[in-house]
């Protein structure tokens, strides 16, 4: 990998490792919806004049939303309205480095719906581990909570993982021939116009307070707009299947960020979690080796799980 490339993988693991940080730090001065929308509002306004301005020799985005406004929604759903929600309900209850932890769960999910939803690979012993495993340092971080009587957080983050296992799937399906610039901008736009009423409804009566104002401006211009755009960067600096590494590492970053920013507890359940969590993600997502005249799965329609 070049220079450029592990610049670029650094900062994404950076960026897409933060969020979890300062949506805990936003939820204590505005609601769910306007957190969302905030972002929502601020990522569209900046991609969506770049989505134009790469589709203007092909009509625009008009024809791009004409063809394919079905699996769109749906896909704006469920990798952002859906999840992005969720999230900033449960991280009321929960700490920035457990949620992180627990989407990094995600990976394994998507094994298991790529089995319900038609997906014929074969599970060898070393990818069965990988679910077991994973599966384990799962119940291992959730079980103090829901010991404790708080369920529908844990439960909340889960169907987060299972959201942005999901809607890779409708993409690889349904939107392959979709650019990604003006596939996140519409649905950005999308997801912006569905919160504003929302949003409007639960608009905080005072200012917020600076703290409150950073962690919303991070989240929409960093780990959003800026985001989208650095991860587009490294998918052409090393190629689809290789930029989604990084993923591995926005966990390591999102306990870090809280234990030193937040004062987050880190614990030896927590550190055990997340080695059975990562490694069992990195097995049950391994490829066997194609053997001779065998056809190689063929990489590209990879979008990414962001928080």
């Amino acid at each position: 990998m070049s220079r450029r490339g592990w610049a670029l993988f650094a900062l994404m693991s950076v960026i897409w490792g933060v969020p979890y940080l300062m949506i805990k730090v936003a939820v204590e001065g505005v609601s769910a919806p306007v957190l969302v929308f905030a972002r929502t509002a601020v990522g569209a306004a900046v991609l969506l004049p770049l989505a134009l301005w790469s589709t203007r020799r092909t009509g625009g985005l008009g024809p791009l939303v004409r063809r394919h406004w079905r699996p769109m929604a749906a896909f704006a759903t469920i990798e952002i309205a859906v999840p992005w929600l969720l999230l900033s309900a449960a991280e009321r209850h929960l700490t920035s480095s457990m949620t992180g932890l627990l989407i990094a769960a995600t990976p394994i999910v998507a094994v298991v719906l790529g089995r319900l939803t038609g997906d014929a690979e074969r599970l060898g012993p070393l990818r069965w581990t990988g679910l077991a495993a994973g599966l384990a340092g799962v119940a291992l971080l959730a079980a103090p909570k829901l010991a404790a009587g708080e369920p529908l957080a844990i439960v909340e983050v889960l169907l987060v993982a299972v959201c942005y296992a999901a809607a890779p799937i409708i993409a690889a399906r349904r939107l392959q021939d979709v650019p990604s610039l003006p596939l996140t901008a519409i649905c950005l736009t999308g997801a912006a116009l569905v919160y504003t009423p929302p949003a409007v409804l639960t608009w905080p009566a005072a200012v917020p307070s600076p703290a409150v104002l950073a962690a919303l401006a991070g989240l929409a211009l960093v780990c959003t707009a800026l985001a989208f755009l650095v991860f587009f960067a490294l998918i052409r600096e090393v190629g689809p299947s290789r930029a989604l590494v990084f993923t591995y590492v926005n966990p390591a970053v999102a306990v870090v960020a809280g234990v030193l920013v937040l004062g987050e507890p880190l614990t030896a359940p927590i550190l055990v979690s997340f080695a059975l969590i990562l490694g069992g993600s990195v097995l049950a997502t391994s490829r066997p080796r194609a053997r001779p005249g065998e056809p190689v799965p063929v990489a590209g329609t990879e979008r990414p799980a962001h928080p």
